[in-house]
């Protein structure tokens, strides 16, 4: 293997690159170094490095640098002597077994073309920051015979992450464009066509380092020449894919150009000026103006928005598109579609590009708006600065009569703990929302002046109790405030800065930066450069690094769980148990609903004069605000639960925290079982002592437990060794499924109308469960069950598709038009969502026990015939509905939606008897009386 590795003035990383190419675990590795005309001493520093590996690395130097990659990649092919072909940057490096994984692999499947997993690894000096590039193409092992079995191959265009046999570059004559930046581009895509087989390999082959500071040729996108090459690199793709005949590739490539490398350069229009600005898109405009029209419906919506307006002449409505989701266009409803500019109305093609009606924005939480926030100015007088600037307020959602207020927030970037705050005015003026913010820098911001340099700024909008957090965009001060100094006073004193500079980021952001200037800083950086100052300036370093660790310890030793866990159990149990506190928790305190949300509700509705403690994980959002909030496992945690009276949870407090006698936990748990449970599952069969003992503690503690039916005495309560009280009074979150309760039916009906669901199509619900793929991972992501602009083309007149995925997962939102989809994050509670619902697509979820209650249509959709393997029961046997496991088939299913109801409607009735004989509208009542309101009940607390 021949791996070819380029330099142009890079004597200092050169080792590194080379070194990674010599000690690859695979041996037979040449390396041939071309440098590229270079003036600083790197074809000395190649030299050598040949010298010291004789037989393993030759040198190339060319007489005059080529001003890119592709003149020294070509001259590296001709003298490459190894079947197999790599590229190596020399500010890069290659994975230890890049070569060996790469050889193999084309070795085994006889592939032209392997490519491997790149990273991009962000070399800052406090921290590395790592991001895969593209990392969904290599989740697994694949070979395909032609481009066209995976279009999606042209996201990945780099030419230093591949595998190339040299037969196959010669026979079809492959060299690099030269001339022209983004050449690999061009390069890999003659090469995905050519190749007879092209084979992926999840393994990480390639590190693009990025250090900061710095910019590679290919990365200086504030020249307009570069936008240029990459548009003539295009054109050139565009004809080879002409001549290849194949018009869905050259489409998958048109939407690959608007997804990617046009927002590249889109997002870094603010920093630019207006002559860059111009330019840019006169040349976007006529590139845009020979796309396949196709791309607009095939692109993501965002990105094909930017690209239409961009086309269309209007810079502005683009830049806003290409910056979503700060929200920076001025939204226009009409006929309850929301567009995301006026050009709405030109055409057919501008209603259906710019309807954004899918985005939500109309009806989310103000909260979840990010609104553009521009500063309009920024001055400092007698001591005391002032910023203005002016919010979006997106379709009017800020009422004119809406009760504001804002503060401006500074926090170091590296430092996120660190925050000053101070007051801003804000007033109401239409379509914005302007705001001010006048302070004295010295008093009310003290940075300490290591660690601390650089601030970014927000502004924290409180609208009617809800809070809008936006940045601060500096497109509009330019560099008219370069020279405008915040006076501050370090608590290191001046000789560590005097004021905060203001400066726009590359996001074009306002930050601050500590500025060091003035006599005592020029003397005391004199002094540190002493020899004297050197040594003693390192041994302060020294200290202090050894001042943080022993903080760092003692932190660590005073909030870890095990130090919370022994004074819990040693210390706070001991205290007396205050009557009437109840501690609720749900799903490890991620969300206020499920069981205990409606026993606190009837316990409010009972008039019982408890004092409700409510734990949450990490925003205490959404829950209620009449209830004692605490952080889960913070103190104050620990502190409510070794006093409490009554503990109520679903899922389980932590482990390790002993349940006094005193009090009394009420376990409602969360869904009847059809995959096996606690003990019965294979993993904790095989699990150590130590695991079964830790989970067998866990139960121990429970004091009742609520079931639903006799099958989760059987399952459940087998399964986890439940010895406590049974209650059979089914689940209180199901109360409303059974009973009309007013509240929930007024939640369902409002979240009817938040989603816009009043035009008579109906309401199918996709609640999948938890699952793991082949690899014993989880799965993280939930896609729809049907492919969205299947769904839109045969159901979108008659249906809506709802998507909420498990608690544990998140929604992979589908942007075809009549698709809707809710994150759990934005519906904690699935018991109004059962409501609305006219049908359910589930698989083996325990949802399917709910919703039979309500005696609607259910489809169980289930694409691995395995996972229905190895429950308590056959649920084909038992099925309140069709089992289906193709696309086509559920397609089928749903297109005769009334028939399967009707079908299914005794299995149904019979599924309920089984699985839910004792949900009967009572529990949370139940579990109140028993607990809270009889004679018994006070006497066992």
């Amino acid at each position: 293997m021949s791996v070819v590795v380029i330099a142009f003035n890079d004597a200092g990383r050169l080792p590194r690159a080379v070194g990674s190419a010599l000690r690859q675990s695979l041996s037979a590795v040449e390396v041939v170094v071309v440098d590229d005309g270079s003036t600083d001493g790197t074809g000395l520093v190649a030299e050598r490095l040949a010298a010291e590996h004789p037989g393993r690395m030759r040198v190339v130097r060319l007489p005059v640098n080529s001003g890119g990659c592709g003149r020294p990649r070509n001259a590296g092919v001709e003298r490459a002597r190894g079947r197999y072909v790599m590229f190596l940057d020399s500010d890069d490096v290659l994975d230890p077994h890049a070569c060996l994984n790469l050889l193999t692999t084309a070795e085994d499947t006889g592939a032209d073309l392997v490519s491997g997993l790149c990273t991009r690894v962000h070399m800052d000096r406090v921290r590395k920051r790592e991001r895969p590039w593209y990392p969904w193409l290599y989740q697994r092992t694949a070979v395909y015979g032609a481009l066209c079995d995976n279009p999606d191959l042209l996201y990945d265009t780099l030419a230093t992450n591949k595998l190339y046999r040299r037969a196959f570059l010669e026979r079809h004559g492959l060299r690099f464009a030269e001339r022209l930046h983004y050449e690999d581009l061009l390069f890999t895509a003659e090469a995905y066509l050519a190749a007879s087989r092209t084979a992926l390999i999840p393994h990480r082959v390639y590190n693009w380092l990025v250090e900061p500071h710095t910019r590679s040729i290919s990365s200086r996108r504030s020249e307009l020449a570069n936008f240029a090459d990459r548009l003539e690199i295009h054109r050139r793709i565009d004809a080879l894919l002409r001549r290849h005949g194949d018009e869905e590739l050259r489409l998958a490539k048109d939407v690959k150009f608007v997804n990617h490398d046009l927002l590249l350069y889109m997002r870094d229009l603010p920093c630019r000026d207006a002559v860059y600005r111009e330019g840019f898109r006169a040349l976007a405009a006529d590139y845009l103006a020979g796309l396949d029209p196709r791309v607009y419906e095939a692109a993501s919506p965002m990105a094909a928005i930017a690209a239409y307006l961009l086309r269309e002449g209007d810079q502005d409505g683009a830049l806003a598109a290409a910056e979503y989701p700060v929200l920076g266009a001025e939204l226009v409803q009409h006929d309850k579609r929301v567009f995301w500019s006026g050009r709405y109305a030109s055409s057919r093609e501008a209603r259906r590009i710019l309807d954004v009606t899918h985005l939500g924005l109309q009806q989310c939480p103000l909260s979840e708006l990010r609104p553009l926030n521009v500063v309009t100015g920024l001055t400092v007088r007698d001591g005391r600065a002032r910023l203005r600037g002016h919010v979006l307020n997106p379709l009017g959602r800020v009422a004119g009569d809406a009760t504001m207020t804002a503060s401006l927030e500074l926090s170091a970037r590296l430092r996120p703990r660190r925050v000053f705050r101070v007051t801003a005015t804000v007033t109401h003026a239409g379509d914005r929302l302007l705001w001010a913010a006048d302070f004295d820098p010295v008093r009310q911001v003290g940075p300490v002046g290591v660690a601390d340099a650089v601030w970014d700024v927000r502004l924290r909008l409180n609208v009617d109790g809800e809070e809008v957090v936006t940045r601060l965009s500096g497109r509009e001060l330019g560099g008219a405030v370069e020279h405008v100094l915040l006076p501050v006073r370090p608590r290191l004193s001046r000789l560590a800065a005097g004021s905060l500079r203001p400066y726009i980021t590359t996001r074009g952001n306002l930050a601050f930066v500590l500025h060091r200037s003035g006599r005592a800083w020029r003397t005391a950086r004199a002094a540190a450069k002493a020899p004297l100052g050197r040594r003693a300036l390192r041994s302060a370093r020294r200290t202090l690094r050894a001042a943080r660790r022993l903080h760092r310890a003692a932190r660590r030793a005073v909030t870890s769980r095990t130090t919370k866990t022994a004074v819990f159990n040693h210390v706070l149990s001991r205290l007396p148990v205050r009557t009437g506190t109840v501690v609720f928790e749900s799903h490890m305190g991620r969300h206020y609903a499920d069981n205990p949300k409606y026993i606190h509700r009837e316990l409010r509705r009972a008039g019982v004069p408890v004092r409700a403690v409510w734990a949450y994980d990490s925003s205490p959002r959404g829950f209620p605000k009449d209830a004692v909030l605490v952080r889960r496992n913070s103190w104050a945690y620990h502190w409510e639960l070794a006093r409490a009276q009554f503990w109520i949870d679903n899922q389980g407090f932590p482990g390790g925290l002993r349940k006094r006698p005193q009090t009394t936990y009420i376990q409602t748990w969360h869904g009847s079982a059809f995959k096996l449970m606690g003990f019965d599952q294979p993993r904790i069969k095989r699990a150590g002592r130590a695991e079964r003992a830790r989970l067998r503690r866990m139960v121990e503690r429970y004091d009742c437990f609520l079931i639903r039916s006799r099958h989760d005495v059987d399952t459940l309560v087998r399964g986890l060794g439940v010895r406590a009280e049974l209650v059979p009074a089914g689940y209180p979150r199901n109360d409303p499924l059974v009973n009309a309760d007013p509240d929930v039916a007024a939640e369902a009906q409002a979240l009817r109308r938040s989603l816009d669901l009043d035009d008579g199509r109906r309401v199918v619900l996709y609640a999948p469960t938890f699952r793991r793929g082949p690899d014993g991972e989880p799965v993280r992501h939930v896609d729809p069950p049907i492919e969205p602009r299947r769904f839109a083309r045969e159901f979108g007149d008659v249906m809506v598709l709802l998507v909420r995925p498990h608690y544990l997962c998140r929604t992979r939102r589908p942007a075809a038009a009549g698709i809707r989809a809710l994150d759990a994050g934005r519906l904690p509670d699935v018991t109004p969502l059962l409501l609305l619902a006219d049908a359910l697509i589930t698989d083996h979820s325990s949802l399917m026990f709910d919703y039979a209650l309500l005696d609607r249509p259910m489809i169980l959709h289930v694409p691995d015939p395995q996972t229905l393997g190895g429950g308590y029961f056959d649920l084909t046997e038992h099925a309140p509905g069709p089992v289906t496991a193709t696309e086509d088939d559920l397609v089928a299913a749903l297109a005769d939606l009334d028939c399967v109801g009707a079908r299914y409607a005794r299995r149904r009735r019979a599924f309920v008897q089984r699985f839910g004989e004792y949900d009967r509208g009572t529990a949370a009542r139940a579990v109140v009386e028993r607990f809270f309101t009889t004679r018994e009940g006070a006497r066992d607390g």
